[in-house]
């Protein structure tokens, strides 16, 4: 099931991996971000289906802006995507409502799955 997919992520190779990674996968990436704060505006704007968030952002990190998408709309889907595979930061996303947590590097695969979770729940 195609999904509308928003980017956020400070690294642009990152977003554009990503971005060939859903495309191929059938969804269609209608934004992207490069960091938290433009990733809440953008989130607001385009009203995307799935969110891949980075955590570690410049201006506002991802766990910040996670918090204040859930505060505009609680049911976003936002899947948390980084290198730092540390645990606090992973349960600090849970907590707050990540509905997954990626870490980089990704598979296309891993990617994909992800997004397929969330027509599961």
């Amino acid at each position: 099931m195609s999904k509308k997919v928003l980017i956020c992520e400070d690294a642009r190779l990152t977003r554009t991996t990503l971005r060939k990674i859903l495309t191929e996968g059938g969804h269609e990436v209608v934004g992207e971000a490069v960091n938290g704060a433009e990733a809440v505006e953008k989130y607001k704007e385009l009203q995307p289906e799935v969110v891949f968030m980075d955590i570690v952002m410049p201006e506002m990190d991802g766990l910040e802006a996670l918090r204040l998408i859930l505060e505009y709309d609680p049911n976003a889907q936002v899947i948390m995507c980084s290198s730092l595979a540390q645990q606090k930061k992973v349960a600090n996303a849970e907590t707050i409502g990540a509905k997954d947590f990626i870490v980089k590097p990704f598979t296309p695969q891993r990617v994909l799955d992800s997004i397929a979770k969330k027509d599961e729940k």
